[in-house]
């Protein structure tokens, strides 16, 4: 094993990150190797697995103190407990240890290893070059964390006619009536209460706290992060929440971190649209989430959205699952493996899910402790196997990106290079039959862009490729690498 870095791992412009959801995969180790597991004892041997696939990060999910008033909360909701049934067919009250995102306080749960399991795990990430990433929840917090009673100003409040109007939306804790948190287009999640973002005194705590977590890793994935930006809470809580402050949230905080940790990574979860404003506020990494969407819905569309990319944007972050989506196999019908191929080869941050490397099909609930039974599929296994070989070179992670041309011109072929040398040239088929090209292999961002003939076949700068239904090609330029 590696010796220990002397200082935190500097993530590249464009890292792989490998999504953990902590408190199963625990379980899962404990039943795998015997005596229990937690973050303090993970056996060298999965450390190493993750190092040698390649992850330049990877991210804890859920490691924060569980809530015993959200447990409660979500064991008593019949409609939830379905759901988990429908997951794990033995499923038991045990089972229900909280949602990840019910954030009971700053601190590592007991269950999971505590303070040493994480400082332990973070040096065992650190020794084999790869950084540690955890959650920061800005948006709320579980109805019995200790702010509720030592600061009822810092949350949305309600009156006793809104408990009694619209109890899915506000709860009494304390003798108080308080908003559940929310996200404007949805129901109001019943196990956690509303912070107010504009309170300064909260963006103060906040600031501390996230000063105090940028001490124990190397970045934080900022869950709903446009949730708490100036115009989107302002148009959620209205005049519950209070005059706006002249300053959005994120920016200051972030100098506030950063002041202390000049590398510490910040990853948005951003919806509608909100990516580039929060990156303008200081995050390296914002989810794209529309590129999801349209290459999951209308894959027609995607060259349209790749030709958009500019050059130098590596401030999106995609995946093809994650634990808020459905399994890829099951998102994508069957074109999951293209499009880990598209989503996984493109400059910003790129997420793999835990299970997706195995091709599972079972979403795991965030409040489950225990992973389902479900067999690997070896097909899938094996595929990403190759993939992961092939995004070890350094210029998947920080190299050049360009669209390279195709003759003829065609609406269901789009190919881009990566690196300069050497270089790399992802073509892809985003039809439902086969189809014939030839691909211009030449630096896009070459002094002489028409250099090279795409319609030439089979020559030094150009390649003739055959590809199936929705299929692709890797290739390196003067060999055939996939």
């Amino acid at each position: 094993m590696a010796t220990l870095s002397r200082t935190p791992p500097r993530l590249t412009s464009s890292p792989l990150i490998y999504e953990i959801n902590t408190w199963p995969w625990l379980e899962m180790l404990t039943r795998g190797y015997g005596p229990r597991i937690t973050l303090a004892n993970v056996p060298d041997d999965e450390w190493d697995s993750i190092a040698k696939a390649g992850f330049h990060a990877v991210w804890l999910m859920g490691v924060w103190r569980r809530s015993p008033a959200a447990i409660a909360i979500s064991r008593a909701d019949p409609a939830l407990m379905d759901s988990f049934a429908s997951v794990l067919t033995d499923l038991d009250d045990d089972d229900v240890v909280g949602s990840a995102y019910a954030v009971g306080d700053y601190i590592v749960d007991d269950h999971l290893g505590g303070e040493s399991g994480l400082a332990a795990a973070r040096a065992a990430l650190a020794a084999r070059g790869i950084a540690l990433i955890l959650d920061f929840v800005p948006n709320h917090v579980a109805p019995d964390h200790r702010w509720v009673a030592e600061h009822p100003a810092w949350f949305v409040t309600g009156e006793p006619a809104d408990l009694r109007e619209q109890p899915e939306s506000f709860v009494e804790v304390g003798g108080r009536v308080i908003a559940c948190g929310r996200d404007p287009y949805f129901p109001a999640w019943r196990d956690v209460v509303q912070l107010n973002a504009f309170h300064p005194g909260l963006r103060d705590a906040l600031t501390g706290t996230l000063r105090r977590i940028a001490t124990r890793c190397d970045g934080v994935r900022c869950d709903m992060a446009m949730l708490v930006m100036n115009d989107i809470f302002a148009q959620t809580w209205g005049d519950r929440a209070g005059p706006v402050p002249d300053d959005d949230f994120w920016p200051d905080l972030i100098d506030a971190v950063r002041a202390d940790h000049p590398q510490f990574c910040f990853l948005a979860e951003a919806y509608w649209g909100t990516g580039p404003t929060l990156a303008a506020q200081g995050f390296d990494h914002c989810y794209d989430k529309y590129f999801y969407d349209t290459l999951r819905d209308d894959p027609d569309d995607i060259k349209s959205v790749l030709s958009a990319i500019p050059a130098s944007d590596t401030s999106r972050l995609r995946f093809t699952e994650n634990h808020d989506e459905p399994r890829a196999p099951v998102a994508f019908a069957g074109r999951d493996r293209q499009a880990a191929v598209i989503t996984l080869t493109l400059p910003g941050a790129r997420l793999v899910h835990q299970g997706q490397l195995e091709g599972r099909r079972l979403r795991v609930p965030v409040h489950l402790g225990r992973f389902p039974d479900e067999a690997a599929d070896p097909d899938r296994e094996a595929f990403y196997r190759r993939l992961l070989d092939l995004l070890a070179d350094d210029a998947f992670s920080s190299g050049a990106w360009g669209i390279c041309p195709t003759s003829p011109a065609t609406d269901t072929v789009i190919a881009w290079s990566r690196g300069t040398a050497p270089r790399w040239v992802v073509v892809v088929n985003l039809a439902d039959r086969p189809v014939s090209t030839n691909v211009k292999l030449t630096d896009p961002a070459s002094a002489d862009p028409a250099s090279a003939d795409p319609a030439a076949t089979d020559s030094a700068t150009s390649r003739h490729v055959r590809l199936a239904a929705w299929g692709w090609q890797i290739i390196r330029v003067g060999e055939e690498a996939a």
